[in-house]
Order: structure tokens, then sequence, then C-alpha cells
């Protein structure tokens, strides 16, 4: 198997390990060597994978120290919707529309909830927002506080088969956005420090709109920060195949707005 192929299986086994064996959050994973060992893999694609779970928010790459769990993955669906998408790169619009249509659901829901979300689901929100806004000089750091903002946002609409649906089709959008990055280490040009601040604001609208209580403004907050994404897609589709981007199937619009 290639070695995109590889790694992307380790990181799928990787996150096994932590649902099977019930690691909790701050655990710390074995060693490279023995997930090597483990696996039957090389360490360069056990490092690999494991940069790959850290950009998703399931795990902290710790200099010196290791990797630890940093979230437990939701697993339903994750295997079956990646390979459709190595099937068909070209449905990753089709993927990235799907994606808005369920953070939309779980936004809409947790802005609409009776009651309203508990202190506790706001408090976890506004704490993954702090951590966004603290990541802007670290672009790894940065992906995974993204990937822990939005799952809890859909988390607090209530409904647990909604989470693990999106965070699965999350999973793969990010694994085909960045996978050019992991294996290659050529940072995305949309990671600069120089974009921190408005890609803060989209998240800050979302935020603020579940905190709120306003569905119409927390659909209209994930639909600009789609918008923001297919564009990030489109580069990374661009690099992959190292000519000048093109878009995306699936720029919002009226097919692409959620229901």
């Amino acid at each position: 198997m290639s070695g995109t192929r590889v790694s992307d299986e380790v990181a799928e086994e990787i996150r096994r390990l932590i649902v099977r064996e019930q690691l909790a959050e701050g655990a710390r994973l074995p060693s490279e060597r023995d997930l090597a060992e483990r696996f039957g893999a090389s360490r360069p694609m056990v490092s690999q994978a494991l940069r790959m779970l850290s950009l998703m928010g399931l795990v902290e790459i710790r200099r010196g120290s290791g990797a630890y769990v940093l979230r437990r993955p939701q697993t339903m669906v994750t295997a079956s919707v990646s390979l459709m998408l190595d099937l068909d790169h070209g449905s990753v619009g089709e993927l990235a529309e799907l994606r808005l249509w369920l953070e939309t659901l779980g936004a809409v829901h947790a802005a609409e909830r009776q009651p309203a979300i508990s202190t506790a689901e706001a408090a976890g929100i506004e704490s993954a927002l702090t951590r966004l806004a603290a990541a802007t000089a670290s672009s790894s750091e940065w992906i995974a506080a993204d990937t822990v903002f939005h799952a809890r946002v859909v988390a607090a609409g209530a409904n647990s088969y909604l989470a693990a649906v999106y965070e699965s089709v999350h999973t793969a959008v990010l694994g085909y956005e960045y996978r050019h990055w992991v294996h290659t280490e050529a940072e995305p040009a949309w990671l600069s420090p120089g974009t921190a601040p408005a890609q803060l604001d989209l998240h800050q609208a979302i935020y603020q709109a579940v905190i709120q209580r306003d569905a119409d403004a927390a659909r209209a907050a994930v639909l600009r920060h789609h918008a923001a994404m297919l564009d990030h897609l489109a580069a990374a589709r661009g690099m992959a195949a190292g000519r000048s981007p093109e878009r995306p199937p699936g720029r919002p619009s009226g097919r692409g707005q959620a229901p």
C-alpha cells in the first residue's frame, strides 16, 4: 500500500485503540515504537498518523513526552465515509455540503433547545473558543482547537447520533484538507498567522448565536464558515495536484443552504 494509505490505516487503528481500551482524556498513548510494533508499521508512518490525529483534535503531541488523548473519537461511520471519499475524490464537495447540513442542524438545535443548553455545555463551547483564540501562533494547535470547537457546538444539539455522524464526516473532510501537509510538511497558506483574526470572527459568530439562542443567526454563521472552508478545500486540491486550485462543488447557494 502507499505511504498515505498506511498512515491512514494506522490512524484508524489508533482511534480504535482509544475507544477499545477506553483511554480517558489526558491518558498517554503507547510510544511510537510500541505503536509501530503493535500495528506492523514503520515509525515514520506512526508519526504521520499521530500528526493527522492531532489535527483532528483527538491527540495532543507533547515534545519530549509523547502523545496524549485530547478527546475520545466518534467512530460510528468514519471508515465507510473515508472509503467513499477514497474511491471518488470528486465527492469531497458533496461531503463538505453534508458537513454543512449536519453542523447547521446541531447549531440550530443547540440554539432552540428547551430547556436551554446547560451551563457546562456553554462553558465547554466557550472554553474551546478561548483555546482557539490562544492557538493563533501554531497552525497545528489551531486546527485541533477548531475541531474541538465545532464538535462541541454540534454536541450541544443533544443528539448523540447526529454528533457521531458529524464527527465522522468532519474527520474525512479534515483528512482530505490537510493530507498534503501531513505527508510533505508543506503548511497551507490559509494557516498563516495573518488569517487568524478573520477566521476567529467566524467562530465567535457561531458561539454568540448559540448562546443567545438565535437559530437564524446560527444558521447564517455556520454557512459563512462553510464558505471559507470550501476555499480551503479548493486550495488543498490545487496543492495536491501541483496546480492552481479549483473550487470544489458545494459552494453556498440556494442549493447549499442547510435545512
